[in-house]
């Protein structure tokens, strides 16, 4: 079974959900990464769909919703409001949350925002949004990421500013060659920073796409992703008391294991920390695929996690 919504949204936004699976599943809601990256099937491969009801929206400005990579009336209080429609709208009671990466922090907001629409969260490599954690990755850029990098940094120290900041600006304001350069500079590097296998080429459509993707990503990294004080981790001490399972490759550099071990050490004990053994940030790798899978085997028979966890293997260096 496969539903496609078009769902207006505040500001000219106009959301693009599918629903797959089971109609009278367990409720999922899978939220993809980025901000900005958009929806694919690689996000709802490992569910049964017949026992679920998989629900995968395009968050503003990501996807197929338009108009695409647009960052007007496009910020994380938007972003969880958007949320809050959709559940109206599907007529969703709770649902089980998913995601990884920028896909985690957006889950654990949502719990926040609505704490009795969740009933229980799947995270995969969570991102904290910390400001150490985007300078880290892109200081990693200009050191091993080639000249482009360098040129980039370079211009962020003439202005005095984060390179978040020149980013946001190439991308808001530059050259089409400009941000089609940044943009094939930037996807490289996260690709390498993944593990992930090399990108393969790509032609007009794909980089347009690429675009306006990290149109909206340097947009959101620029503000912080308005996760200023308090921080993400002192929010999350707030966090409902529903089944949690964090899943952290142990050699993940985009979003590093301590910030797993960190949100895992806030909860206090209402999460399980699941380490996926030599595995990084990409999301195919195997032992993050079946962790996941599992998981979400463990779920539709129990509504809970923990079956079958390693969790006390020790992370390897």
């Amino acid at each position: 079974m496969t539903i496609v919504h078009r769902l207006p949204s505040s500001g000219g936004h106009v959301l693009h959900v599918e629903e797959h699976g089971n109609p009278e599943g367990l409720p999922a809601l899978v939220l993809h990464g980025g901000p900005g990256s958009g929806s694919s099937p690689l996000l709802r491969s490992h569910f049964d769909p017949t026992r679920y009801r998989i629900i995968c929206p395009d968050q503003r400005g990501a996807g197929r919703s338009t108009p695409a990579g647009s960052i007007a009336h496009n910020t994380l209080a938007d972003l969880l409001d958007d949320l809050r429609c959709l559940r109206d709208h599907l007529q969703v009671d709770r649902w089980l949350v998913v995601g990884g990466s920028w896909g985690a922090t957006l889950a654990l907001l949502h719990a926040l925002d609505q704490p009795c629409a969740v009933s229980g969260l799947l995270l995969r490599n969570v991102f904290l949004a910390r400001a150490s954690d985007v300078h880290d990755f892109f200081a990693e850029a200009e050191r091993h990421g080639g000249p482009e990098w360098r040129v980039l940094w370079n211009e962020a120290g003439r202005r005095q500013c984060p390179i978040t900041t020149v980013l946001a600006d190439i991308f808001a304001h530059g050259t089409w060659e400009r941000q089609r350069d940044v943009a094939r500079c930037w996807s490289d590097w996260e690709q390498h920073m993944s593990g992930g296998s090399a990108a393969p080429p790509i032609d007009s459509a794909a980089l347009q796409r690429l675009v306006s993707r990290y149109r909206v990503q340097s947009h959101y990294l620029s503000h912080g992703c308005w996760l200023g004080a308090p921080t993400l981790l002192e929010r999350c001490a707030a966090l409902p008391a529903v089944p949690t399972l964090i899943v952290q490759g142990t050699r993940d550099v985009t979003c590093p294991p301590q910030g797993a071990q960190a949100l895992a050490n806030i909860l206090h004990g209402r999460a399980t920390l699941q380490w996926a053994q030599d595995a990084g940030h990409d999301p195919t790798h195997p032992a993050l695929a079946a962790a996941m899978e599992q998981a979400l085997r463990d779920y539709a028979d129990t509504q809970a996690f923990g079956r079958h966890l390693a969790v006390d293997a020790p992370m390897r260096k």
